[in-house]
């Protein structure tokens, strides 16, 4: 099974290319808020316990964040890999992640990080705010602060994995189909 890690700025074309490597590699799209949707709407022990910490404002701990994500693996044997999303955000997540998979005897195959320049992120984000309806899709300020969050939390973890020699950048300019296949000459790499 694959297990790819997709990095990259708001803006950066993530969401757009995680879609295009969905369908061509059967892949399945994990990311934590959907996890805690999921968890919390069926009201299953790990959910009812993250429901704790976020009516608190407190972030979920890992274990359960962890615990959620075995769950969801337990179920998906009909897919060829798994694109995680928004996760691992530290390194003790990478590690506790490491550790989940190498209990399947699977690993995190590769982290690609787009890498896009900070003004094209904040023209694309103010182009895609005049039709997406959020408020902070409109504001530059608040796109930078977004923009340097993802660096500050995402930094660590792309630099735990290339110690392993499994995290890769990938130019993030020019058309979807050019950046796609530019991802595409990665992966195949590691498959």
């Amino acid at each position: 099974m694959i297990h790819l890690i997709l990095f990259g700025p708001p803006g950066s074309g993530k969401g757009t290319q995680a879609e295009k490597l969905i369908k061509k590699y059967n892949l399945f799209h994990i990311s934590t808020g959907d996890l805690f949707r999921a968890e919390t709407s069926r009201k299953t022990p790990l959910g009812l316990k993250a429901l704790e910490y976020m009516s608190q404002g407190m972030l979920v701990p890992d274990e359960i964040t962890i615990g959620m994500l075995k769950n969801k693996l337990s179920e998906l044997n009909h897919v060829s890999g798994i694109i995680y999303d928004g996760f691992p955000r530290t390194i003790a997540q990478a590690e506790a992640l490491d550790k989940l998979l190498a209990g399947e005897e699977e690993e995190i195959r590769v982290l690609v990080a787009l890498e896009v320049p900070d003004d094209e992120i904040v023209s694309r984000i103010l182009k895609r705010g005049a039709t997406s309806g959020r408020s902070d899709d409109n504001d530059e300020s608040i796109i930078r602060k977004r923009m340097e969050e993802y660096r500050q939390k995402t930094s660590e973890v792309f630099n735990y994995y290339d110690r392993f020699g499994k995290s890769r950048t990938i130019n993030g300019l020019g058309t979807i189909d050019e950046i796609f296949d530019r991802i595409c000459a990665e992966l195949d790499q590691h498959i």
